[in-house]
């Protein structure tokens, strides 16, 4: 009897080792892929934006565009002075001078030469002192879209950074991924007072230029916190989230980093710490909407078994939902309820690195 007591505990001895190695070999060849909270990705990039702001750009450099509000001050001229609202064609008018005047592409410093021969060619005024503040600005928008907090349009009123752009964007949201796109226009601006022509995607497509969310962040390497124009739309694509709920260490949804990157369930208990000590491996289930239909399926998963490397790892997809039982809770509502319980009661979200 006793013999049989030892093998017994030898051989389970052996199983938790071999469970044991499997999961620290499956932690050390993802120990490259950490985890942190959205809260932690967006504080970083607001202490960024705050700590290392970008010198303005003088106001002189800003070309004037469509709907632009500009003062215009004509030395000792009151009547010749005063606010204008720049047109959607570009054009602007002033008392006095019959023609309408081409405006956009000028920067403010540009513009007020071109009043200075403009008031002298109509004999209004013989020596002209003209300055040309752009009030309000609406013509280059910055805009961020995607998987952030709060999809915005704002206005480029001086020199601006990408980081800055996701701040007032109020950083990325749970299911971002790890890229940033950044669209720009490549068609070269005309010169002062010609109006843009129509952009044609054909012959000048636009510029794409992408960075990483763990390059721009962790780096420190400024060559990625790339100056924004106006007409740039940032867009931070999502990825989707894998939830792991029930018996691991730390329970949560897991932010892809590339929705196109392949995520096993090995890879995925790594992240979540292991195995929590009471996990029943064999009841596992990964519960999978058929885009299809909209059903959820569920699929059971020998997790003790892909674990000793008996049975081929399975493939986990975006929205995927890996629920494995501890032995302790009582299905009561079933696998599904019990896997809804679990991400809706404020479950962690991690943003994989």
């Amino acid at each position: 009897m006793a013999s049989a007591v030892r093998r017994g505990l030898e051989s389970a001895q052996a199983a938790f080792g071999l469970v044991f190695l499997t999961l620290f070999a499956c932690t050390c060849v993802f120990a490259q892929s950490t985890t942190q909270t959205p809260q932690q990705t967006n504080a970083r990039i607001a202490a960024l934006a705050a700590a290392a702001p970008a010198a303005p750009r003088p106001t002189g450099d800003i070309p004037i565009g469509p709907g632009d509000l500009l003062h215009i001050d004509v030395f000792q001229v009151q009547d010749l002075s005063g606010d204008v609202r720049v047109g959607q064609t570009g054009l602007i008018s002033l008392p006095l001078i019959p023609d309408r005047i081409p405006v956009a592409g000028c920067t403010p410093y540009e513009l007020g030469e071109k009043l200075d021969k403009l008031l002298q060619t109509n004999g209004l005024v013989m020596r002209p002192q003209v300055s040309v503040f752009v009030k309000e600005q609406t013509s280059e928008p910055i805009s961020v879209a995607g998987a952030v907090a709060h999809p915005a349009i704002f206005q480029q009123s001086g020199q601006t950074t990408l980081i800055e752009a996701l701040a007032a964007a109020g950083g990325v949201a749970n299911d971002a991924g790890d890229n940033i796109l950044v669209a720009r226009q490549t068609a070269p601006r005309t010169t002062c007072g010609e109006p843009d022509p129509p952009a044609d995607p054909k012959v000048d497509p636009p510029e794409m230029i992408h960075v990483k969310v763990s390059d721009l962040l962790e780096r420190g390497d400024p060559a990625f916190n790339i100056p924004v124009y106006g007409g740039d739309v940032i867009t931070v694509p999502r990825a989707g989230i894998i939830y792991m709920v029930g018996g691991v260490v730390q329970p949560g949804g897991y932010a892809l980093n590339d929705p196109g990157a392949t995520f096993n369930m090995m890879k995925m208990i790594a992240l979540a710490h292991g195995l929590a000590a009471n996990a029943k491996q064999n009841s596992t289930v990964v519960l999978r909407k058929d885009p299809t239909t909209g059903q959820t399926k569920q699929i059971p998963v020998r997790l003790k078994g892909i674990l000793q490397r008996k049975d081929p790892d399975i493939r986990l997809y975006a929205g995927d939902i890996v629920y494995i039982p501890s032995s302790g809770l009582k299905h009561a509502l079933g696998i599904a309820g019990a896997a809804a319980i679990g991400i809706g009661t404020g479950v962690a979200i991690y943003r994989i690195q």
